[in-house]
């Protein structure tokens, strides 16, 4: 059997967003126009490639007065009264969405009834709701509290422990993922039959959403490798401004970064079915700042501590590893220089941004036919700058609820924050090896490579479930 749940209530109450949201599903079409859902519509919940569960959306009660009295009128007289008002109805135009919104309750759905809770309680709710207690079918009662309004709380659990088996609030426009499993358990206790396969289609969403916890954490690994390996090279001539030319080779750069980071984000937002709208990102967020942007280095980059952890690695003076190579010989100079700082060295290069004129004070030289190179990164916080800002989206990403719509609103949650800056030892020891293993074989770098991927997997859990 495939659960089904019915998602009922008055129109304009939010049902069509806690579908959305509870369904993953942001192709659910929303308004803030009363009446405009009049067919039931079912959106199935399929993981891999099983259909696990349905949600099905409904017409809002339109006559819930008059569907009362013929409803207590035929629980009295019939043996399935919901099959009898469907017939009754059927020639009743205006009684077309009662019955519409009827049907998958009347086939054996369950019922989530969904109310806007930051108005007061009326007589028509009492109404809808004794009506949907008749229909005998395991019920719970969702507040979507949308305004963040809560003074007439206690008068709706007031009237939901009267009528339903079960009530939670929720708001669909900001559950995050581990609401959303929080109130799929919840399902589990509205009927005792219905535990057991609501019991496995928990234990589905547990498991496809750790699967996609582990596709994640590849996404991200191969966004840092590619970035960390990045080069552009251009040529420098007797004539040329060294300068200028510096600042072109930096903006091609952070353009390739940028390219980079744009795709890996594309990548995170199909996985985790975001694809139809172009939502907004927080207008706040560092996000929006280019990846060399000053902001990032100071608020995203290492601690003093976490430096001298990491610095052992050499060649960390140098933010983007800049290092110029004569056309047939090389100077060496940068690379002597960075190895000397050694640890100590990298707390210098922490706190020196990309932005600097000079390279640890050390002017580049203007002699003709040399290369200019930007990159392979020689600087570890590179590393975390850009495993900062791919955690910052997928937090984001995964508490984006697929039933919010209010993209153009100014948004204060998701604010900025520098996940790795409490990391111990061990973790950062895992991604210094990772960054050291980019000079080494193959075989280490895929090795590197793995455990990284592995702890970035601990650590998208953990994010998931705050």
């Amino acid at each position: 059997m495939i659960p089904e749940f019915a998602i009922m209530g008055h129109p304009n109450e939010g049902k069509s967003s806690v579908l959305s949201t509870l369904a993953e599903d942001d192709s659910v079409r929303i308004s803030d126009t009363p009446g405009e859902t009049r067919e039931c519509r079912t959106f199935p919940v399929v993981i891999d490639g099983r259909e696990v569960l349905r949600f099905t959306d409904t017409p809002g009660f339109q006559n819930p007065a008059r569907v009362l009295v013929e409803l207590r009128r035929m629980v009295e007289t019939e043996s399935d009264p919901l099959a009898a008002f469907r017939t009754f109805a059927q020639e009743i135009p205006e009684l077309h969405d009662d019955r519409e919104l009827l049907t998958p309750v009347s086939a054996g759905a369950g019922i989530i009834y969904v109310v806007d809770g930051s108005r007061p309680v009326r007589r028509v709710d009492r109404t809808e709701m004794e009506i949907l207690r008749l229909t005998g079918k395991p019920r719970m009662a969702i507040i979507n509290c949308k305004d963040g309004i809560t003074e007439y709380l206690e008068a709706w659990k007031l009237e939901f422990r009267k009528n339903f088996n079960s009530s939670r609030i929720f708001n669909a426009h900001r559950a995050s993922w581990a609401e959303r499993i929080s109130l799929l358990e919840a399902l589990k206790s509205i009927d005792q039959d219905w535990q057991p396969v609501l019991g496995e289609v928990v234990k589905a969403f547990r498991r496809d959403w750790a699967e996609r916890n582990e596709q994640s954490a590849t996404i991200i690994v191969e966004l840092l490798s590619t970035c960390l390996r990045l080069e552009v090279r251009g040529e420098l001539q007797k004539e040329s401004r060294l300068d200028a030319i510096r600042e072109t080779l930096l903006e091609k750069y952070g353009e390739k970064l940028t390219a980079e980071e744009h795709l890996a984000q594309s990548r995170l937002r199909a996985l985790y079915k975001h694809n139809i709208f172009n939502y907004q990102l927080p207008p706040h967020s560092l996000l929006h700042s280019d990846i060399l942007d000053e902001r990032n280095w100071a608020l995203l980059g290492l601690s003093k501590s976490q430096l001298l952890i990491t610095g052992a690695l050499g060649g960390a003076a140098a933010g983007l590893g800049l290092d110029v190579m004569t056309l047939g010989s090389s100077f060496g100079l940068f690379a002597t220089v960075g190895g000397v700082l050694g640890g100590i060295g990298a707390i210098w290069g922490g706190e020196s941004l990309a932005g600097q004129k000079k390279i640890l004070g050390i002017p580049l030289p203007s002699l003709g036919g040399e290369q200019l190179q930007i990159g392979p990164a020689k600087e570890i916080n590179m590393l975390f700058i850009l495993l900062n800002r791919a955690l910052l989206y997928y937090r984001h990403i995964i508490n984006w609820a697929h039933g919010r719509r209010d993209y153009e609103k100014v948004q204060k949650d998701n604010t900025d924050e520098n996940f790795t800056r409490e990391w111990g030892k061990e973790r950062m020891i895992v991604c210094r090896d990772y960054f050291a293993a980019s000079g080494r074989s193959e075989q280490e770098l895929k090795n590197a490579e793995e455990k990284l991927r592995k702890l970035l997997v601990k650590v998208l859990t953990e994010i998931g479930d705050q």
